[in-house]
């Protein structure tokens, strides 16, 4: 089991440290509205920049502190905390998906990492 959730904090950190790193200004099929980049799609739900930057501050922190928690194991905390901060924020994103209508499919990525997210917090 203890490899198994290894594996889910890798691929929860390096994938939301990879959306909002290396893609934030890339087009994808994932972004809500018509967006082209994280900023657009930010606009789309009608969020302020200001709020682009406190969300991918904040998915970033509890990236890092995903992939943290594989090593620094004497603080459990840090595993839980980033995992549930995770799942906290993929619920918004899931939501704001649902509020300007976007096709289900568009809502996918989140919805996965949300699930993904509440498995490491509670296993």
């Amino acid at each position: 089991m203890e490899y198994l959730i290894i594996a889910l904090k890798v691929i929860v950190g390096l994938s939301i440290l990879n959306v909002w790193l290396l893609r934030s200004g890339k087009e994808t099929q994932w972004r809500g509205g018509d967006a082209g980049n994280l900023e657009e799609e930010f606009k789309a739900y009608g969020l302020p920049v200001w709020f682009m930057w406190a969300v991918g501050g904040l998915k970033i922190l509890f990236a890092l502190g995903l992939l943290a928690s594989i090593f620094i194991t004497e603080y459990p905390a840090l595993e839980t905390y980033s995992a549930l901060g995770i799942a906290a924020l993929m619920f918004g994103a899931v939501g704001m998906h649902l509020k300007v209508k976007d096709p289900l499919k568009k809502s996918f990525p989140a919805f996965t990492f949300l699930v993904l997210s509440i498995a490491i917090g509670v296993l």
